[in-house]
């Protein structure tokens, strides 16, 4: 067609091509979790890999709107590509679970900005926003503890993780869980802290899995670690 370029072609095309790998029982499954999208992830990575890192390409994908589009986008972009802004306002569009999730831990975790983003997001008002900078924190206690106040932390998961919406209770639960995990010395207080407040006790969890219940997941990382 006259006046089509290439790259709108090939975002057509990719577009096409995810909407035929649509399964509608894979979308039943993903909308209970919050997610809008059918596309089997082991296929889209397969979409990933042919294409390999293609930045503008992604952000193309990316401005779709689409979840299944956004996805592949994260996995085709070049992380320390993005500015800041740039990453704070795609963290603000990422509204289902599964796109903040990989935007959080494919893409802010390899860019140089990521601790200024872990700051801001920590404090934003928005629960959704900041679930992601208590995921990036939960990081930092596994591989950079350094400059973390850990008291702190543990004080605000005290104080509110019970009665925080899901996502952001989801990621301050992990980070206690991390706590517990790696601080022997707050272990005790972080295990009282989860077995007080009961977030995910009853959480189904497939057999052979590790329970998110706080406590439960802590004791089961620790005797590994015992283990080996």
């Amino acid at each position: 067609m006259a006046g089509t370029t290439v790259l709108d072609t090939t975002v057509a095309g990719l577009m096409a091509e995810l909407a035929a790998l649509e399964e509608p029982r894979a979308r039943e499954i993903n909308e209970k979790h919050g997610d809008d999208h059918g596309v089997n992830l082991s296929k889209l990575r397969a979409v990933a890999k042919r294409l390999k890192t293609q930045q503008e390409l992604s952000r193309e994908l990316w401005t779709t709107g689409d979840t299944a589009a956004r996805l592949l986008s994260l996995l085709i972009c070049r992380p320390k590509a993005f500015e800041r802004d740039e990453l704070d306002s795609m963290l603000r569009e990422a509204r289902t679970p599964k796109v903040q999730d990989w935007l959080v831990n494919y893409v802010v975790k390899k860019s140089p900005h990521s601790e200024g983003l872990r700051v801001a997001w920590f404090a934003d008002a928005d629960p959704v926003v900041a679930s992601a900078g208590w995921a990036l924190t939960s990081e930092r206690v596994v591989k950079k503890p350094d400059g973390l106040d850990i008291v702190v932390l543990l004080d605000i998961i005290e104080a509110t993780m019970k009665d925080s919406p899901d996502r952001l209770q989801w990621a301050m639960n992990q980070c206690l869980a991390m706590i517990g995990i790696e601080f022997p010395e707050h272990r005790a207080r972080a295990l009282d802290i989860g077995e007080r407040l009961e977030v995910l006790k009853d959480y189904p969890t497939p057999p052979n899995c590790t329970s998110p219940f706080a406590p439960s997941w802590i004791n089961e990382m620790v005797r590994r670690q015992a283990g080996s």
